[in-house]
Parts: structure tokens; sequence; C-alpha cells
């Protein structure tokens, strides 16, 4: 088992007390996800937030109005400079990455972090900034063979994919063409265990705990 394996704390960066406690727990990166929204870049995952405070519609969301939803710039204020931020930005405008690109370049110059994204065209916007770690994400077959189809072409910064999509020689041919293989959704002892054994080298879980104790595991000595 590889003591090295990152941590990626899924959603957490999503709400300003859960991105607090991931920074303290030691993860190597926390996730965010980012829309674009009235001219706003909130900071959300509308799937886990339930009917109760945001729907989807096809002409957009509804929400409570007592709700508040943390915005980019909220988010990078609490990292402080910190460089474990990931940013997955969520569709369907492709003009999120743009807005991000300049978000970034606004209140953290400089600072590293990584982006990520199914919607691979939106990567672009972050190629003149060489700190910043762009991510190629892939949630189902489809998707993975265009993954693997352009890793072909040229070696990229990172990649993440859905946990079982992968298998071992899926992930050694992957690890051909990027140093950053991660997994998800990894949530269980078992999940974990599995994604150690076909070769991952980090796993995104909302399971801080866990992620907790992998984190520990690095300054154990090797049996």
């Amino acid at each position: 088992m590889d003591h090295r394996l990152l941590a990626i704390a899924h959603r957490a960066g999503n709400n300003i007390a859960d991105l607090r406690a991931a920074l303290a727990a030691g993860v190597d990166f926390v996730e965010a996800d980012i829309h674009l929204y009235r001219d706003t870049l909130e900071v959300r995952h509308s799937k886990a937030l339930g009917s109760r405070l945001f729907w989807e519609h096809s002409r957009g969301f509804t929400r409570r109005r007592d709700f508040i939803v943390p915005e980019l710039q909220d988010i990078l204020a609490v990292a402080d400079g910190d460089p474990r931020l990931m940013l997955d930005l969520k569709g369907p405008s492709h003009a999120v990455a743009a807005r991000v690109a300049e978000a970034l370049r606004t209140h953290s110059p400089g600072v590293a972090a990584a982006v990520c994204t199914k919607q691979w065209r939106m990567l672009d916007a972050f190629a003149g900034d060489p700190h910043l770690r762009r991510i190629f994400s892939a949630s189902d077959p489809v998707q993975l063979a265009r993954l693997r189809a352009r890793l072909r072409r040229g070696r990229v910064d990172g990649v993440s994919i859905r946990l079982r999509l992968l298998t071992a020689p899926v992930v050694a041919e992957l690890r051909r063409a990027t140093d950053l293989v991660l997994a998800w959704p990894v949530d269980t002892e078992a999940e974990l265990g599995h994604a150690e054994r076909i070769g991952v080298t980090g796993v995104i879980s909302k399971n801080l705990p866990m992620l907790t104790r992998l984190v520990g595991r690095r300054s154990t000595p090797r049996s």
C-alpha cells in the first residue's frame, strides 16, 4: 500500500466550516464546486443541498431567500494563500472558467491551486498560469475513452475518474501520461482499499475521518 496516497476532501470547500476543518486535518486538496449564477461565482453542489434549498429547473434554480451561498472570493479569503484548493468548474456555461481565472489572478495571484472539470475546454482559460494544475475529469465510459485517447497525444497535469470505471491496467495506462490519477467517490474503507490496489495516486472522499487516518499513515513506518 502506498503511504503517499493523496487525500482530497470531496465538496468540503463548499462550506466555510468544512473548508477550515479539512485544511486543519492536513488533507492534500480541498475540493470546491464552482458555478456561475447570475454573474456570481457561487460555491455549492446542488445535489448536496437538497430540494429544500435548491432544485434544478431547465431555466435555473429556485432557492430559499434566507440561505446564503458562499462565493469564490469568500473561499479564497479563508484559504488565505493556502495552495490546497481544488476548484471543480461546473457548467453549462463555459464562461465560468474565464471568470474563475480572473478571480484567482485578482484575489490569489501566483498561489498554486488545482482546477478540474468534465468540460475540458474550460481548462484552456488557465493555460497561461503554470502554477495552476489542470485536471481532466471523466464520469462515464464514453468520457474515459475520450480521455485515454487524449492522453495518448501527450501528458497532462492530472485526471479525476469515477472509481467504478477504473481497473489496474487502465490506471497503469493513465499513469504513463500523468503523475496524478485521482479516483472518486472513495467514501468507505473498502473503496479505499480497492483504490490503493489498482494503483491510483489519490482519492476524493467525503469521509474526512478516513482521510485524516490516511494522512496519519504517512508518519507510520512501513512494516
